[in-house]
């Protein structure tokens, strides 16, 4: 598995790191565990998709729970 960070898989989420598996699917882990609040209530740390587009729907969605499970 390769580690592509930042501009190399062409991302936007700041703090996840990007990797790509020998057989071309994406996986994502985010570099600081969410808050616990967010854990229970679903948010996942480690994220996958078969493509770039996918995966960055995979962060999105996680984040987006992490945030609506925290608060302002």
């Amino acid at each position: 598995m390769s580690h592509d960070r930042g501009n190399t898989a062409g991302t936007r989420f700041a703090g996840w790191r990007i990797m790509r598996s020998d057989a071309g699917r994406f996986w994502a882990t985010r570099e600081r565990p969410f808050p616990l609040r967010a854990e229970d209530a679903g948010a996942f740390r480690t994220v996958d998709g078969d493509d770039l587009r996918e995966l960055c729907h995979a962060i999105a969605e996680q984040e987006s729970l992490a945030d609506l499970a925290v608060g302002p």
